[in-house]
């Protein structure tokens, strides 16, 4: 197995993985500076979220070798498919019940020391299970009909609902997002691709907003307040408003070249969440405009490689590998950044690579693992053709 890993490993396609390397390893400096504040918040030491942010990346990157390296007929086996399926169900359902609560959400399973989030392995789960579903349907020459295809429309809508209902606004989104642009991407008819984009423009130009006022009026606590502080946060700006606000402080102390790193004012009790869901606040601060558009770009070079990875693909299956991945990367990138400037609401997702978390990196890490493969096998069958 190891002697198969590590030659495998030898035609690594490094515009992914050097980009990837350095964020993970610029992240966990971030978690450790944006951390500071932490103590007075609650009682944890800014050492003790480095140390785990080094197990989580080191995690990440066995399970980036791993999916790298895995076979397809492991992948695409319909026995793993199903027990992954099964756990991830069980997992869903247990939060949803018993899950530890974190900011008005039953997202969490604790094991441990660790806090395991199922809606994050969901969007491994969605990449890995549409992509072999659609390719299954192209190498027999079908097309996809929802009426035939009652089986998968169920377990999609399944994992969905119970994503929906923990609440997790921004986990449903995401995962919706990604199911979206695979179904575009699998040779859906011109019509249904309209549809789509027609939808996204509107959510995205009117949708939102509109949202946003009638969450205000439908749902109740956490949840509601996010959306009100999105709305004004300058006129809840002592209350639930304080977060967007504490951050347009932050990214406007931060100015063009920043305080410097372990400088930042607002991760000292004023910003909550300094380390995970606005850690690009802080990183604003510290490093100013100029180190946003470093990590934006480090990320920007990983999902374009990973859509021209798919753009350049006979195979289905390699395709919507790389249109769902990259779709994950660049929508959570967004959603956070959107979040952090008040330009989304607020929901929770954490910045791809640099924010602290355990189950964010290891499936990010993972997902980007499979791009890998894609591009392994790729570069194997160019050296067999010559």
């Amino acid at each position: 197995m190891f002697k198969n890993i590590s030659k495998k490993l030898r035609d690594l396609d490094w515009i992914i993985a050097g980009p990837y390397l350095a964020l993970a390893f610029f992240g966990t400096i971030m978690v450790y500076s944006a951390s500071a504040g932490m103590k007075m918040q609650n009682g944890i030491s800014p050492r003790s979220y480095f140390i785990k942010q080094v197990f989580y990346v080191l995690a990440g990157l066995i399970c980036f070798i791993l999916f790298s390296s895995f076979s397809r007929n492991l992948l695409r086996s319909p026995k793993f498919m199903a027990i992954f399926y099964a756990i991830l169900l069980v997992l869903l359902v247990y939060v949803r019940v018993r899950g530890q609560e974190i900011n008005g959400a039953r997202g969490w399973v604790k094991v441990g020391p660790v806090n395991i989030q199922p809606a994050e392995v969901c969007k491994l789960f969605l990449i890995l299970y549409l992509s072999n579903r659609f390719a299954h349907l192209s190498e027999r020459g079908l097309d996809f009909h929802f009426r035939e295809q009652w089986g998968a429309v169920v377990i999609v809508a399944s994992l969905l609902i119970l994503i929906i209902i923990q609440p997790d606004i921004g986990g449903a989104a995401i995962n919706s997002a990604i199911v979206c642009v695979i179904i575009i991407a699998s040779g859906m008819p011109t019509y249904v691709v309209v549809s789509f984009l027609g939808i996204s423009v509107f959510l995205i130009g009117f949708g939102i907003p509109l949202l946003s006022h009638l969450a205000v009026h439908l749902i109740h606590g956490y949840q509601a307040a996010r959306f009100l502080a999105y709305l004004d946060p300058f006129q809840n700006a002592r209350g639930i408003g304080s977060q967007l606000v504490n951050s347009y402080y932050a990214i406007s102390n931060g100015g063009l070249h920043g305080v410097g790193l372990g400088n930042s004012i607002q991760k000292m009790g004023f910003l909550p969440e300094p380390n995970t869901d606005f850690i690009m606040a802080i990183l604003a601060e510290e490093f100013g405009f100029l180190g946003v558009l470093v990590v934006l770009g480090l990320l920007a070079t990983i999902i374009l490689h990973t859509i021209r990875l798919g753009v350049q693909s006979q195979s289905i299956y390699e395709a919507v590998i790389c249109y769902g991945v990259a779709t994950f990367i660049a929508v959570e990138t967004l959603f956070n950044i959107g979040g952090v400037v008040g330009i989304l609401p607020i929901t929770g997702v954490t910045f791809p690579f640099i924010s602290y978390g355990g189950s964010s990196m290891v499936v990010l890490c993972s997902s980007l693992g499979l791009v890998e493969n894609v591009a392994i096998c790729r570069h194997q069958a160019a050296r067999l053709a010559r």
